[in-house]
């Protein structure tokens, strides 16, 4: 079991008797106070998709539920469902869009290491690899020397996501995008 200060983003636990996904987690250290950070999660139920937020001391015991991590790749929209292929045996999942609206401003058709949460039998979420490699869509042409600065200029990629890139990064390149803190690491490796 473990405290509530180890619990990550799409981890499933047992609350109340029902198995939620952590979507997202706050952390905060009440002033004045003695003890630990406060940790206030948004969880969403796995049975029912309802809302519920929650707070947490660190030092709080926290059950996991029981969980499966899939391998999959993104197969195709069907109106506002998203398809994931099961990598191995070729099981689709399906996504409302709703559901993982952050996780597609990363996922492209070429997304590796994609893995699909399933718990209790069904998909309730992906969980993203660390980087991702996207193409610029749309950004200020490119300045020869300009990689001498720290200067940034704003990147449309080609899922939507907006991040901050050196100027010398023109349209057209593609980047490795750090999902979790949404910027930009560097040129993806040409292959």
């Amino acid at each position: 079991m473990p405290k509530a200060s180890e619990i990550k983003k799409n981890t499933a636990i047992e609350f109340n008797g029902e198995a939620y996904i952590v979507r997202d987690i706050e952390r905060s250290v009440p002033q004045g106070r003695a003890g630990g950070s406060i940790y206030r999660m948004r969880m969403y139920s796995v049975a029912t998709n309802n809302k519920v937020d929650e707070s947490f001391k660190d030092s709080d015991m926290l059950s996991l539920a029981d969980l499966t991590r899939r391998p999959a790749t993104f197969s195709y929209i069907d109106g506002d469902e998203y398809v994931f292929m099961d990598s191995e045996d070729y099981t689709p999942y399906h996504f409302n869009k709703e559901t993982i609206e952050d996780e597609l401003l990363f996922i492209s058709e070429d997304t590796q290491d994609l893995q699909v949460i399933i718990v209790n039998d069904a998909p309730v979420a992906l969980d993203l690899p660390s980087t991702v490699e996207l193409q610029i869509v749309e950004t200020d042409p490119s300045i020869k020397g300009g990689s001498a600065t720290a200067r940034t200029k704003p990147a449309v990629l080609s899922t939507g996501l907006t991040v901050q890139v050196p100027e010398h990064i023109s349209s057209g390149e593609k980047i490795k995008i750090n999902v979790d803190e949404r910027k930009f690491t560097g040129r993806a490796d040409a292959k």
